[in-house]
């Protein structure tokens, strides 16, 4: 039977953070069921403890499922894949809260190579505790590279407001350095342009790329990476066709509002860009894996032990997680129907598109 709306996979994340809070209420309103089918990876036992902390949501339509096959449109499709006897405690980091996010992750993870699912949503996890139960990847970005085989990926927030890639991920600040290399900002900047192109619906996508050093290394007299390694990047990159310019001295750059001249942002490493990213769009901010065959976002926030369970948690981000998801699916299809000459040209050029269509309105 061919799907009428796209099957989008959720994980729980850690059981004991503000996952499935945020999954509920952005869930909850049965409006949001006619754009998509959800599939939560995860209990239904946790997922009903935490409803139950949620007073404003009196009841939801679910479907206690064991095989994302027979997920049903219009419900919310709760996939058991945890231990009966899994149990919540709220607000703590403990080793069964940790692999219960590796187990849900990896179902989900499973299930989308096989084709049960469309994209993959994923709430936020304790990287150290996960760690701790021999995850072995810094985070879902590193993992996901190695199940889908890829050679690189790079993790792309993005927002209404922008869109901002980074060289270096979860790497110690010391060790960004000597990570900066001519090669690594060409292919961050490779794949940046194609998630655009194909991922976002831009036909000539400008992307703006960060100095590592204060002012730009200031002729050299605060370090040389830029002369020596950015500089050169770019202007390899423009020779490849992509519109790449700088390098911008974050502090100018992003104080000054010169980002909304650009599509994208490529910053040399983690805080220099999501600081920034995380100020101006924190509320409906997504992380999203570029360089990867399938759809894969999550909200931009982590566990926030602090208030789970306590109903304080703002689902915004993990829902504008879930419709960008169904966006970049969409754009993806349109894309490849396009380079297969089946349906007419229909691109924007850079800085034209700043709204993601297709979402709606849901207070």
């Amino acid at each position: 039977m061919q799907k009428t709306r796209p099957v989008v996979g959720i994980t729980q994340g850690d059981s004991n953070g503000i996952g499935y809070e945020v999954i509920i209420k952005a869930i909850s309103d049965p409006r949001v069921l006619e754009f998509f089918t959800p599939v939560v990876y995860g209990s239904s036992k946790l997922f009903g403890f935490y409803r139950k902390t949620i007073p404003e949501i009196d009841q939801m339509d679910t479907n206690v499922i064991t095989s994302a096959a027979d997920a049903k449109p219009k419900r919310i499709n709760v996939l058991n894949c945890l231990p009966d006897n899994v149990f919540a405690e709220p607000g703590q980091a403990t080793p069964d809260s940790a692999q219960a996010a590796i187990t849900a992750l990896a179902r989900a993870v499973e299930d989308i190579k096989a084709g049960l699912i469309d994209t993959l949503v994923t709430g936020p996890i304790n990287k150290k505790a996960m760690s701790g139960e021999g995850f072995g990847f810094p985070g879902h970005t590193e993992y996901l590279q190695q199940q889908f085989g890829v050679s690189d990926v790079t993790m792309v927030m993005t927002s209404h407001r922008l869109r901002l890639g980074v060289v270096t991920g979860h790497i110690p600040l010391k060790d960004v350095p000597k990570s900066i290399t001519k090669e690594k900002i060409l292919s961050k900047l490779r794949l940046l342009n194609q998630s655009l192109q194909r991922d976002f619906g831009l036909d000539q996508p400008r992307i703006a790329v960060l100095s590592l050093n204060p002012h730009s290394g200031d002729g050299g007299l605060l370090g040389t990476e830029e002369q020596d390694i950015i500089i050169p990047a770019v202007a390899q990159a423009t020779e490849e066709g992509i519109l790449a310019f700088g390098p911008y001295s974050p502090d100018g750059f992003f104080g000054l509002g010169h980002y909304e001249r650009f599509d994208a942002t490529l910053a040399m490493y983690h805080d220099q860009g999501l600081a920034p990213f995380k100020a101006l769009s924190f509320e409906d901010g997504v992380n999203y894996t570029a360089g990867l065959p399938i759809v894969r976002t999550s909200p931009d926030h982590g566990t926030a032990y602090d208030m789970a369970g306590r109903d304080e948690a703002d689902p915004q981000s993990m829902r504008s997680a879930i419709f960008a998801s169904i966006d970049i699916f969409n754009a993806r299809k349109a894309y490849a129907a396009l380079q297969e000459g089946k349906m007419p040209e229909r691109r924007l050029e850079g800085a034209e598109r700043r709204e993601r269509p297709g979402r709606p309105q849901i207070a």
